[in-house]
Formats: C-alpha cells, sequence, structure tokens
C-alpha cells in the first residue's frame, strides 16, 4: 500500500492517505450534523494522531474548492459543514475507513463541541490581584443564574486547571456545594 500524506504525528492506526483524510472529514461533518469549527475539526484528528495538521487543512481546502463541504460563521466562528457531493461521498466509502478511525473523529468531535456549549452557558472570569487570581464561576439554566462562586487562587496554573475542571462538569460543584450546605 503505498502512502502519500505526511505521518509526522501520525498513531499507528491513523491516516496516511490523502483520499482517506478527505474522506473523514467529509463522513465527520456528515455524522455530527451541525457546524463545525475549524478548530474542532482540527483538534478532533490531531489529538487522536489520526491525520497530520497540514494534511488535514489541505483536505479541507481541496473540500471546499470541489465543493464537498462550505465554510459558514456560526456563533462568530469560522465553522465548517457538508454539502450534498460530500455527504454522498461519505454515504458511498465511509466503510472504506477503519470503524475506529472514524469513532474516535466523531466521540472527540462531540466532546469538543459539548465542552464549547458548557463554556458559553458557563461563564468563567479572571481578575489578577495582589495576592494572586480570583476566579469567578457563573452558572446559568436559562437565564436563571444558580451560582456564583469567586476563589482566589496563587498562580496562572492553578487558574487554568480549575477553570478545566469546572468546565468538564459545572453541576459536579453546585451539587457538591449544595450537598455540603444541606447536609
Amino acid at each position: 500500500m503505498e502512502f502519500d500524506a505526511f505521518d509526522a504525528g501520525i498513531e499507528l492506526g491513523g491516516l496516511r492517505k490523502r483520499d482517506d483524510i478527505r474522506l473523514l472529514v467529509c463522513y465527520l461533518l456528515k455524522t455530527i450534523d451541525k457546524p463545525l469549527e475549524k478548530e474542532q475539526l482540527n483538534k478532533a484528528l490531531l489529538e487522536n494522531g489520526l491525520a497530520n495538521y497540514f494534511e488535514i487543512n489541505q483536505a479541507v481546502s481541496e473540500l471546499l474548492s470541489n465543493g464537498c463541504i462550505d465554510m459558514l460563521i456560526y456563533n462568530d466562528e469560522e465553522c465548517y459543514t457538508v454539502l450534498p457531493r460530500g455527504k454522498e461521498i461519505a454515504d458511498n466509502l465511509e466503510t472504506s475507513l477503519p470503524k475506529t478511525v472514524r469513532e474516535r473523529a466523531v466521540n472527540s468531535a462531540i466532546k469538543l463541541m459539548t465542552l464549547k456549549e458548557v463554556e458559553r452557558e458557563n461563564k468563567i472570569t479572571v481578575e489578577k490581584t495582589e495576592d494572586g487570581y480570583n476566579v469567578t464561576f457563573h452558572l446559568k439554566s436559562g437565564n436563571l443564574e444558580l451560582m456564583e462562586l469567586t476563589l482566589l487562587v496563587g498562580d496562572s496554573m492553578q487558574v487554568e486547571s480549575i477553570k478545566k475542571n469546572y468546565l468538564n462538569d459545572p453541576i459536579k460543584l453546585y451539587s457538591s456545594i449544595i450537598t455540603a450546605l444541606t447536609v
């Protein structure tokens, strides 16, 4: 089997043929069936070692010019959607991609999209102070603000760590506080 794609950063089982990378992009956009941010598309394929960064961007460029996918602005972000021609390609050829590759790409994209939605709904503000950083978490349900909590942390590494952990499960923090105060 002859490979024609750069394989820097590609893990075992990743894609080393340009046609496969183009097909995976179409398949992913068809399966997600929502606009997918450019950054999310890249991360979904890169973090799993499925394709090389330059090859992903080359594939996207070719798919855009071939009328298989389209670029649009959604939630103030550059996003991609699949067009009928790209859906047809994905429908006809999806089984030529390994199932594990398809599953890893889709699961990763869904996780990234969910995290982005959580970030939109649950704001975190950071303010530098003399003593460190004030990190304020805002938990909302629709227009109702359920919680506003401010913590003082020592350094920027701690800020990033608690932001990440909060965004992974904001309800967990809220539930823990309610439980601690009511039991």
